[in-house]
C-alpha cells in the first residue's frame, strides 16, 4: 500500500531532509521529527513549509515515549528512522513503541557493509555492520519481514568533508590511504531511494527482499575525489598519504571527536584494507542499478558532480 502521510526521524539531516522533501514530492503530507523542532531543515524553505504539507514534532529515537506520542499526534503509519548509536537495546524498545502506536511500515538507514543474514553478525564483529544489523534484527523482530525495508548504502560523499581543514591548508593535503576505493554515494542518493521507499511502502520492493543495497556510480580512489574536489575549487590538489596510524587516528579522532577510541582505530584499518577492492562491492553492480531503480530512475551522482554541487562547503 501507499502512504499518504509519514514522518521521518533525523530530518535536518542530509539523507532525512532530501527523503522528507521527496516524499513530499511524491504527494504525501510529511511529519518532521526532531530533537530540536526549531531547527532549519537542508533544502527546506520556510514558504516551503508554510505552503502545506509539513509539520514538525518533536522526538528522538532514543526516547521510546516520545515516538510513540509522536505517532498518535500524527496519525502517520510509515516512518523512516536511522541507527542511534546511543541506544542502548539497538532500538528494540523505540520499535516496539512504533509499533505500538499504530506504525505499519519503516524504512531504515542501514550499511552496505551488513552483508547475508544479520543475525550471523555478531558482537565480535566490526562495529559498522554489527550496530546496524542488530537494528535489522530488531525490526524483524518487531515488525515482521513483511512491514520494512533496510536501505544499505555504501560509503558516504560527506565523509569527504573530514578533509576540509587538510583541503584548506594544503595542496597536498596528508589523508589516510589516498589509494583506497570507495563509492562516494551521495546523501541525495540515499534520501531519494529511502523517500520513495517510504510512500510506496512494500509494493517498492518488486523483488521481495527486504534489504536495498545502494552505492555510488562508480568506485573512485579517494585521491582522485580530493583532486575532484580541488578541480571546483581551481586548485591543483594531490593528496599525499599518512604513513603512521598514531597520526591517522588523530586526524579520525579530530574529525569525529565524540567517537570511542576503539572505533576510531577500526576506521583508520578500514581505510588501509581499502587499498583492496573490498569483498562487500562484490554485488556493485546491482547497488549502482538499485539507485535509479527504486529512486525514480535518476542515476546516482558522480563524485565530480557531487563536489561541484557542494563546493560552497569547502570554501
Amino acid at each position: 500500500m501507499a502512504y499518504d502521510k509519514v514522518i521521518v526521524f533525523g530530518a535536518t539531516g542530509d539523507v532525512g531532509s532530501k527523503a522528507a522533501l521527496t516524499a513530499r514530492q511524491l504527494g504525501a503530507e510529511v511529519v518532521l521529527a526532531l530533537r530540536d523542532p526549531s531547527k532549519a531543515v537542508p533544502g527546506l524553505s520556510a514558504a516551503q513549509e508554510q505552503a502545506g504539507g509539513f509539520e514538525r514534532v518533536q522526538a528522538d529515537l532514543t526516547q521510546p515515549e516520545t515516538l510513540r506520542a509522536a505517532v498518535e499526534q500524527t496519525g502517520a503509519r510509515a516512518v523512516f528512522i536511522y541507527v542511534a548509536l546511543a541506544s542502548p537495546d539497538h532500538q528494540r524498545s523505540s520499535l516496539e513503541a512504533l509499533k505500538a502506536a499504530g506504525v505499519d511500515w519503516v524504512v531504515l538507514l542501514s550499511s552496505l557493509s551488513v552483508q547475508g543474514d544479520p543475525r550471523a553478525i555478531g558482537a565480535d564483529a566490526a562495529f559498522i555492520p554489527f550496530a546496524h544489523a542488530s537494528v535489522e534484527v530488531a525490526l524483524q523482530d518487531v515488525f515482521g519481514l513483511d512491514h520494512y525495508a533496510a536501505v544499505r548504502p555504501g560509503w558516504f560523499a560527506t565523509n569527504l568533508y573530514n578533509y576540509k581543514p587538510a583541503i584548506a591548508a594544503s595542496d597536498a593535503p596528508l589523508i589516510i590511504s589516498p589509494l583506497g576505493l570507495w563509492d562516494f554515494i551521495a546523501a541525495e542518493d540515499m534520501g531519494r531511494v529511502a523517500g520513495h521507499l517510504l510512500v510506496q511502502g512494500r509494493a517498492a520492493l518488486t523483488e521481495g527482499k527486504n534489504e536495498i543495497f545502494i552505492a555510488g556510480p562508480q568506485l573512485t580512489t579517494l585521491g582522485e575525489a580530493i583532486t575532484a574536489i580541488g578541480k571546483v575549487l581551481g586548485r591543483n590538489i594531490k593528496a599525499q598519504n599518512i604513513e603512521d596510524d598514531e597520526d591517522a587516528f588523530k586526524l579520525v579522532s579530530d574529525a569525529h571527536p565524540h567517537m570511542p577510541e576503539p572505533l576510531s582505530r577500526q576506521l583508520v584499518a578500514e581505510y588501509r584494507k581499502a587499498e583492496k577492492r573490498s569483498p562487500l562491492y562484490d554485488m556493485l553492480d546491482e547497488a549502482i542499478a538499485n539507485v535509479p531503480k527504486y529512486g525514480g530512475g535518476q542515476p546516482g551522482m558522480t563524485v565530480q558532480q557531487w563536489a561541484e554541487a557542494h563546493a560552497v562547503n569547502f570554501k
